[in-house]
């Protein structure tokens, strides 16, 4: 298994490798609402980093893994508007073990577009079907259930909780799901994933 940069194209949103020049377009995408209630911030480990050092800085940090052979992180391009609305990632990748992780984040705005099905479909058959993985895993906080509802959607299998294992940017622990899916139980889940595109008009 050899992991590199790489575009992949889908009908809504590109996927391209993630570079400084993507900066202002998440920073613009992802902020907090205007009166701060809404965060997409609040369960995600990336936020120690982003709530530190901004954007640019979190963008930097991925760059970083990524020459170190942990990461390999895209930028989620809108079709509609060429503009970056996100981001996602191979992470925690074992090339020895065939195994990768997929963490992704998606500006407030654009997460009831379709985007993140889309992009989670992008990734999983590139990391199936090109890269040859035999397991790809997720791992989200047991409080968001907006994420934890996306990957029921997927059918991926519940694992367990990793429970306190990590502190997040307020301080605060989080509990992590784990999830994965299987290069045996993709091909059903890849039609799966289309058959909810399609009821979604994507």
């Amino acid at each position: 298994m050899r992991i590199e940069p790489v575009t992949l194209v889908g009908r809504h949103l590109r996927l391209e490798p993630l570079t400084p020049g993507h900066v202002q377009d998440l920073d613009y995408a992802c902020k907090d609402s205007p009166d701060g209630k809404r965060t997409i911030w609040r369960y995600l480990l990336d936020a120690r980093i982003y709530r530190s050092v901004g954007m640019a800085g979190l963008v930097d940090s991925l760059l970083e893994r990524q020459a170190a052979g942990t990461d390999l992180p895209f930028a989620i391009i809108d079709l509609k508007t060429g503009n970056a609305v996100g981001t996602t990632r191979f992470m925690e990748i074992e090339l020895e073990n065939r195994c990768v992780e997929i963490g992704t984040f998606i500006g407030l705005n654009f997460q009831r577009e379709g985007l993140n099905l889309e992009s989670k479909q992008l990734m999983l058959r590139h990391a199936f079907d090109t890269l040859k993985v035999m397991r790809v895993q997720f791992k989200i906080d047991h409080r968001n259930f907006a994420s934890l509802d996306a990957i029921e959607r997927l059918r991926a299998y519940r694992e367990g909780v990793l429970r306190n294992h990590i502190l997040l940017a307020d301080g605060s622990p989080r509990s992590s799901v784990y999830y994965s899916i299987l290069d045996s139980e993709w091909p059903a889940i890849e039609l799966h994933l289309e058959a909810l595109m399609a009821r979604s008009g994507g």
